[in-house]
């Protein structure tokens, strides 16, 4: 009996990897511009802006934990937990707090600006990795990050003249916004490396982990709203600006969609091809808000938008000469990823 032909196999892993890449690039894309929108341009005829942040952590973690229960139910696994339940907590919290400053720099930051920062989460990831893991890297590695830092530097000290937050009508590169990116990083981190460390010690599913950790930030924004008195204004809020809440529904959506694609990206086809498509994907978002907001760039700014995006193409590059062995090595220890913050 002659074999199948090979084509159509060829065709399928084509197919594949455009649903994983236009599901990425759509989701984040979009969820990139919905949150500049949501905290940045003002709503109604008396242009009133939405401040509370964790509200929209709230909206965006009941829709990922209602949908990851749905996922675990209609394929018949146990939503018990696998690892104790204050580990779950512990990368909760820190998912808050890195969300949070997430949206409460974009008041001081434009998003372009905070995208690019974000390229530099692999120095804290580096840090976090030493201290609680004991991961040794190389020296192309500690170069690879002092690029990146660089690149974002510029990128954050040289605003292009104009460019102004709707909150306090000054330049860009406020000490605030700098300091809560800073401490993005830091948390963001921290989450990723303590997911990692988690998927190491328990045989765990990806969608019991994101269930855990979502109802527990869940529970704990809820509360802090509460503390905070927020809780009420930020329903009337939306009540009154049904914009803003066709908004909150699409951001919760596409960033609960975006972890699912995530997901299928790094099991389908490995950690590296997944970090070159988030790459272009941040090179597209910044493009596309520099083009819908207005931001004006710097030539400074685009000096270093070249240096951190050739640093970071050129450590996949880098990756994908490595021996094939362990690059092969590499992809399937990425089949139990963490959950990736958009």
């Amino acid at each position: 009996m002659a074999e199948p032909p090979s084509p159509p196999l060829k065709d399928n892993k084509f197919l594949k990897g455009v649903f994983a890449v236009g599901g990425i690039m759509f989701t984040l894309v979009i969820y990139g511009i919905l949150q500049e929108k949501i905290m940045r341009v003002p709503y109604g005829a008396n242009k009133d802006y939405f401040i509370y942040s964790l509200f929209l952590v709230f909206c965006n973690r009941i829709t990922t934990s209602a949908v990851s229960a749905g996922v675990l139910l209609a394929s018949k696994k146990a939503l018990d937990p696998v690892a104790p339940l204050h580990k779950y907590c512990i990368v909760s919290v820190s998912n808050i707090l890195t969300t949070t400053c997430q949206y409460e720099a974009l008041k001081y930051v434009s998003f372009p600006v905070q995208t690019l920062a974000k390229c530099a989460k692999m120095i804290p990831v580096m840090i976090w990795g030493t201290i609680m893991m004991q991961k040794k890297y190389k020296g192309q590695d500690y170069f690879l990050a002092f690029l990146v830092t660089l690149g974002c530097s510029l990128f954050i000290l040289y605003p292009a003249e104009g460019d102004t937050s709707p909150y306090s009508r000054e330049r860009e590169s406020t000490i605030w916004g700098v300091s809560l990116m800073m401490l993005y990083l830091g948390f963001d981190g921290f989450t990723s490396t303590f997911q990692d460390k988690l998927f190491k010690g328990y045989d765990m599913e990806i969608h019991t982990q994101i269930f855990y950790t979502t109802v527990c930030s869940c529970l704990l924004s809820f509360a802090g709203m509460i503390m905070q008195g927020n809780l009420l204004m930020a329903i009337d809020f939306v009540s009154r600006h049904h914009d803003c809440f066709f908004d909150i529904a699409l951001l919760s959506t596409v960033a609960t969609a975006s972890q699912f694609f995530i997901s299928y990206t790094i099991r389908t086809f490995g950690a590296l091809t997944f970090a070159t498509i988030m790459t272009t994907r941040q090179l597209v978002s910044i493009l596309l808000s520099c083009l819908w907001f207005g931001h004006p760039l710097s030539w400074e700014q685009c000096v270093g938008a070249v240096i951190v995006f050739g640093a970071l193409y050129a450590r996949s590059f880098l990756n994908t000469i490595k021996k094939p062995l362990t690059l092969e090595n590499t992809e399937n220890r990425a089949s139990s990823p963490p959950k990736a913050n958009p």
